[in-house]
């Protein structure tokens, strides 16, 4: 108990914001009246470890908590790491940040401590979306970025997000050694502090719009369109690139318009959480419209929703996915089409019916970002990169952009998105792909889970042969080394189970491939792949002990 008063109060005395500080204080008060140390031992269990994702956590004092100290000593390591890098006095880091409580703080931190170090320090001018800062790195030749968001988490929680001078996500090894660099910062009252850096005007926000925008070539703009921002920053930038491609002004949620740190709307602000999209949906059918979009918080993803015989329904990250994917392929764009693992195998079928490249990477952007000779690539989680020449991130603005391009196009032949996936469908086969995703109050629950599947390999999941088990742990010629689990069935079917890499979740990616049949249909096929992936998702369920 002293040894954690001792580090409590030592970092109070530390802390340079006055609120993190009174309430750690508060809490120190707490304890040492004899309540209950709990709170207090869990922000100081450890530190944010800094890894492929940078930092995420909830706000708070400590070191196991997203604040000022913590985003503080991260900036010195970055900035130590840049210049053991071989960074001149000068080279620029290009800042951005979204609309979550701190976020502005915690980049103008961030420009003190770059100028500090003898580097020059470019603030993007407002709240802006990821793809904004992605788009920036390169377009600016900097040598890093840093993005202030958490992205799709709760409104307790805020992030760092890091990247390179290529414009990707940092990967192993540089998350290692700028690790090793944070854990050596010493004092913070050691660290220089320069001047608040540059504030950037709207000169890259307009370019990098002038970039989205040329994702869509002039076509049919008759489309009726819903959006969402879901309280996040991407409503400014969606609205403009939608009407200079020549859109009418979509109809947005009013509820869910503006920024708002607080996300009242929603349970967790993400898209593909149930009821998120509720508000959209229920404005849709009001309005009549043709398509439903929506954006995560900080704009680097993009859902949708199309009408349907029995109402609206989200379109699955794969359905997406092959939809964006398809259409670049037969407007001839050449190139590697990526995908990560845990996403469907159909972008691997359309590739090669076209001539085309295909390459499977790991889960995440870093990975999806830094395939060489990359066309597109996208990922299930409803990321997606249509423009890589400009963003090598998942772009939520400018897939929207494309997606609505594509379905005004549908529209003017008669046609909807269903449609078009019909087609996809009947050419390949029906790539149907579903998610078993378990949030846990105890990590430890997860470690559990897959030192069961390791320990009793399941040999058939939903009636279907297990025809190889690959741990990926062991890595490969084509994949560096991960945790999770991936097996091979028997009729094209897949399942990873692999623990999430942001959340307190372990999920199960499940798909399985049904030949349609021309006399029956797409439906039949459709029927019968949901009874295939109930089976599926039972298995898996009872096999990791869920």
């Amino acid at each position: 108990m002293s040894e954690l008063l001792a580090a409590a109060r030592a970092w109070a005395a530390e802390d340079p914001d006055a609120v993190t500080r009174s309430e750690l204080e508060r809490t120190i008060a707490s304890v040492e009246a004899g309540g209950d140390d709990a709170e207090l031992a869990d922000r100081f269990a450890g530190t944010l470890e800094f890894g492929t994702a940078g930092l995420r956590g909830a706000l708070g004092a400590g070191p196991n908590r997203m604040n000022r100290v913590v985003v503080t000593r991260a900036a010195a390591g970055l900035a130590a790491y840049l210049r053991d890098q071989g960074a001149a006095d000068g080279a620029a880091v290009v800042i951005g940040y979204d609309a979550r409580h701190n976020s502005d703080v915690f980049a103008r931190d961030t420009a003190e401590v770059m100028t500090g170090a003898g580097l020059r320090a470019l603030v993007l001018p407002r709240p802006l979306p990821t793809p904004v800062l992605a788009f920036a790195i390169r377009e600016l030749d900097c040598v890093a970025g840093v993005m202030v968001t958490a992205s799709h988490n709760p409104p307790q929680d805020n992030g760092y997000k890091v990247y390179l001078g290529d414009g990707s996500q940092i990967v192993p090894p540089a998350d290692e050694e700028i690790a090793a660099r944070i854990a050596a910062v010493g004092a913070l009252a050691d660290v220089p502090r320069g001047a608040g850096g540059t504030v950037l005007g709207e000169e890259v926000v307009e370019a990098y719009l002038a970039a989205a925008g040329r994702v869509a070539e002039p076509g049919p703009r008759d489309l009726g369109i819903v959006y969402t921002p879901l309280h996040g920053v991407g409503s400014t930038s969606v609205l403009r690139a939608l009407e200079a491609a020549g859109f009418a002004t979509p109809h947005v949620v009013p509820q869910q318009a503006d920024p708002d740190p607080e996300f009242p709307t929603v349970a967790f602000p993400n898209p593909e959480e149930p009821g998120a999209m509720d508000l959209a949906m229920a404005l849709a059918s009001e309005v009549d419209a043709d398509l439903v979009v929506a954006n995560d918080p900080d704009a680097d993803r993009c859902a949708a929703a199309i009408p349907g015989p029995h109402g609206w329904r989200m379109l699955r990250g794969d359905e997406v996915g092959a939809l964006l994917g398809d259409h670049l392929l037969r407007s001839g764009k050449e190139g590697v089409y990526a995908t990560s693992i845990v996403s469907s195998s159909l972008l691997g079928r359309l590739a090669a019916a076209a001539g085309q490249e295909y390459a499977e990477t790991l889960t995440g952007f870093k990975w999806i970002g830094r395939v060489d000779e990359l066309a597109f690539g996208y990922e299930e989680a409803l990321g997606y990169c249509v423009d890589p020449g400009h963003v090598r991130d998942k772009d939520g603005v400018s897939a929207l952009l494309l997606l609505c391009d594509i379905a005004a196009r549908a529209k003017a032949e008669g046609r909807g998105l269903s449609d078009l996936l019909d087609d996809i469908a009947a050419r390949h086969g029906l790539h149907a792909t579903d998610q078993l995703s378990v949030r846990v109050d105890d990590v430890s629950v997860i470690a559990e889970a897959m030192a069961r599947l390791r320990g009793t390999p399941p040999t058939r999941l939903g009636g279907l042969a297990v025809e190889q088990v690959d741990d990926l742990t062991a890595g490969s010629a084509d994949l560096p080394p991960t945790d999770g689990l991936r097996y091979r069935l028997a009729e094209g079917a897949r399942v990873i189970v692999r623990p999430s890499g942001t959340e307190p979740k372990i999920k199960c990616y499940l798909e399985v491939v049904v030949p349609v049949d021309p006399q029956d249909g797409v439906d039949a096929a459709r029927i019968a792949a949901v009874g295939r992936l109930d089976a599926l998702r039972h298995d898996v369920k009872a096999a990791a002990g869920l």
